[in-house]
């Protein structure tokens, strides 16, 4: 008593210096004798008296950080430390009465980012986990207290740098959820941290902790179905949080349940008249369902009759991507950007239904409403598009946009043909910008991933420059006269050349995936467009140059990889037709165009072999086993090539022996001499005519082995007539002489 009469005994003074209203700074004497007091404290009964002076030195939420930070110093970590390791709890307490005090401490230190980083703290992360899934009758107020200031010390943990990567690695995630399964006092400040954790370490918190997380989802998810009261819409609004980096749920039957639930609970908030406040949320989590699992999550719920609630949600979303940006008030786009970017998901599963074939969702007429919608709804996109300016280039909500415009045009280029074609400056310009801006932009898909509320992995999908989704697209129009001239105003070439030079350079890295050279193939389409249509562009534009340059040099390296057999046809029919019209530049005389030209001869020769045919037992002319396996993406490449290599025969000079040389043609012949001519199909026929004709036109030697082998009736037979026509005449006039 004697130690709490020395420091009490100035009680006026204290009065008087601590006003009610006053805050409390470190300078405040009386806290200072307090502090003294605290520090040269001999044992716990001195400085719990100590603490209880401290306590009236100062009020709750009145202390600065430098101020709590010497409370703390003073106090030490030795004392909490036996209050949470005691066993012992004085007559007629609570057995964790030391307990709730150390914590409790701990909890008023935690409230200071600088306190709550201490290894003190961190490592009490264990104990901390412990007292959550503590069963304890929740009538007790003590052991509620302790419960709150626990969740406080785990929430200013939490807020630190590095705090969640504590928590993650020391099992918090698993503790908070089994805490709300078990339906313990605290389980909503449970699910508040949880929603942080996931928000920011998503990835560690699934690899840590999935078994727990899934059964926290199955639980939620059952919750979201069976509710039908405002708790339906709460859940709605925490789900997407919950959802699995990794689309792992359709691969047990646990998993599937969820996803059966959600999808019961969203057509159930979906089918019902609401305000927006209660349908957003909904169509937010179909969208994140649906980014991880295209259309399969409603299947796995068809009981909510999918095949009517996917038109629903399609129709639902159109609506609102218009109300948002066809309204004249920039603010209510500002505003919704979130929820529009989410509907961009949900209408992007729609085109991918009304494209399918087989196994669709929708009936023919729903795809036919759904298009006219989703036209509706690309149509609010363009006007929207139109009006951006400079300043918005990078803005993820206008990434977003463009993407969504891009894979409607990736399918549906009669649609809207107007608008687009006013809109291909603003397309180029924004890729452009982008492409040139790629360091700066780089996280743009990642930005839309957050934007729509969507697992961090969703981001991951979208390739992060604008140009390479808008590739489908740009291969449409370019075979169309009015957007293939606006694109080449745009100087549109001269960008594809530059992002297709960075990509094969990347691709032949190994720096991008192999999956990636879809892109490579689609911008060769693109360029082949051109150099069908606009021959003279290619040999005006300087642009075009380098890129054969780069297909002379690339291509036969890439032939000998027989996994890209595709983007290697795409490359060399490309460079075929490039090389008719440069045949005059320098380049095509250099080494590097004959070494070009041996590998695409290399290319078009190893497409066909005789086999025998099973039903008629005749030789009959086949694929090779490599290209069997591509041929339905290869054989048009195939078979333009040749035709493309026919023609640069008059062209080039030193072509004809060179092909000579590499044995083709005789090979040629052999072939057709040996099968069946009712086996090979009339395309086959064409293709060989035209490099037999071409060649025996630019090589007498050719020619006459044609003639003295009776060419002239087989060219007949096969119903080769330019050939037949030509040899005739030549051995007419050889006859003459």
């Amino acid at each position: 008593m004697s130690l709490i009469q020395d420091i009490a005994a100035p009680k006026s003074a204290m009065a008087s210096e601590i006003g009610p209203d006053s805050a409390v700074h470190a300078s405040n004497p009386v806290l200072e004798r307090c502090l003294e007091v605290l520090r040269s404290a001999k044992d716990d009964n001195e400085q719990f008296a100590a603490l209880l002076l401290v306590t009236k030195a100062v009020r709750a939420g009145e202390v600065e950080a430098q101020t709590r930070k010497k409370i703390f110093e003073a106090v030490g970590f030795t004392f909490p430390n036996r209050l949470l390791a005691s066993k012992h709890t004085p007559e007629g307490c609570p057995d964790y009465t030391f307990r709730a005090l150390g914590i409790a401490l701990l909890a008023s230190f935690c409230t200071d980012p600088e306190l709550a980083a201490q290894p003190a703290v961190l490592n009490k992360i264990s104990v901390f986990n412990e007292v959550l899934v503590a069963q304890r009758d929740t009538n007790d107020s003590s052991f509620r207290f302790m419960i709150d200031d626990t969740y406080q010390c785990l929430v200013g943990i939490a807020a630190v740098p590095g705090g969640p990567r504590e928590l993650v690695s020391k099992g918090t995630v698993s503790c908070l959820c089994q805490a709300y399964l078990k339906d313990c006092y605290g389980r909503d400040q449970a699910l508040h941290l949880l929603t942080g954790l996931l928000t920011s370490m998503e990835a560690k918190c699934w690899e840590k902790s999935t078994p727990d997380l899934i059964e926290l989802l199955s639980s939620l998810s059952r919750d979201f179905h069976k509710a039908e009261d405002l708790n339906k819409f709460k859940l709605c609004e925490v789900l997407h949080h919950f959802l699995p980096p990794e689309p792992v749920l359709l691969g047990s039957a646990q998993g599937v349940q969820c996803l059966k639930n959600m999808c019961y609970g969203l057509a159930r908030i979906l089918r019902s008249k609401l305000n927006a406040c209660q349908r957003n949320p909904a169509l937010k989590l179909a969208a994140c369902l649906t980014n991880s699992y295209n259309s399969q999550w409603l299947v796995a719920g068809k009981g909510a009759k999918s095949s009517t609630f996917l038109p629903l949600l399609v129709n639902l979303a159109c609506v609102e991507v218009r109300l948002s940006l066809e309204d004249p008030e920039p603010t209510i786009v500002d505003t919704n950007k979130e929820l529009v970017s989410a509907c961009y998901a949900i209408i992007e599963m729609g085109m991918q239904e009304c494209t399918k074939e087989d196994a669709s969702l929708l009936t023919d007429d729903q795809k036919l409403q759904l298009v006219n919608v989703m036209k509706e709804a690309c149509g609010a996109v363009i006007y929207y598009l139109k009006q951006v300016g400079q300043e918005k280039m990078e803005d993820p909500f206008i990434f977003a946009s463009v993407r969504i415009l891009s894979v409607w045009l990736a399918e549906e280029t009669s649609s809207l043909k107007q608008e687009i074609c006013e809109l291909l400056p603003f397309l180029v310009r924004y890729v452009k910008t982008l492409f040139h801006r790629e360091r700066s932009c780089r996280d743009l898909p990642q930005q839309v991933a957050e934007l729509a509320l969507c697992s961090s992995s969703w981001g991951a999908l979208w390739p992060g420059d604008a140009l390479r989704f808008l590739l489908p697209g740009l291969y449409h129009l370019t075979a169309e006269d009015v957007p293939r001239s606006i694109l080449i105003s745009q100087e549109l070439p001269a960008l594809l050349c530059e992002y297709f030079m960075l990509q094969w350079e990347l691709f032949s890295s190994a720096l991008l995936p192999p999956s990636q050279a879809y892109s490579l193939q689609t911008t060769c389409g693109i360029f082949l467009n051109l150099a069908v249509t606009t021959p003279d562009l290619i040999r005006r534009e300087a642009c075009f140059s380098s890129l054969m340059n780069t297909l002379m040099a690339s291509f036969p390296t890439l032939l000998r990889k027989r996994e890209h057999l595709t983007l290697a046809a795409n490359m060399a029919t490309l460079g075929l037709m490039m090389a008719r019209s440069l045949a005059n530049s320098p380049a095509m005389q250099e080494t590097s165009a004959k070494i070009f030209f041996e590998a695409t001869v290399l290319f078009l020769s190893q497409a066909h072999t005789s086999g025998q045919d099973p039903l008629k037992e005749l030789p009959a002319i086949q694929l090779t086993e490599d290209y069997c396996n591509t041929w339905v993406d290869i054989s048009e490449l195939w078979f333009l090539g040749v035709q493309a290599f026919a023609s640069c025969l008059p062209l080039l000079t030193w072509l004809s022996p060179l092909l000579l040389e590499t044995g083709w043609p005789e090979k040629v012949l052999r072939l057709l001499g040996h099968v069946s001519p009712s086996s090979v199909d009339l395309e086959v026929v064409t293709a060989y005519q035209s490099i037999l004709t071409e060649l025996a036109k630019t090589s007498p030697s050719f020619k006459a082995v044609l003639l003295s082998n009776g060419w002239v009736e087989k060219a007949n037979l096969y119903g080769m007539a330019a050939l037949e026509q030509y040899l005739s005449e030549n051995s007419t006039k050889a006859d003459a002489n």
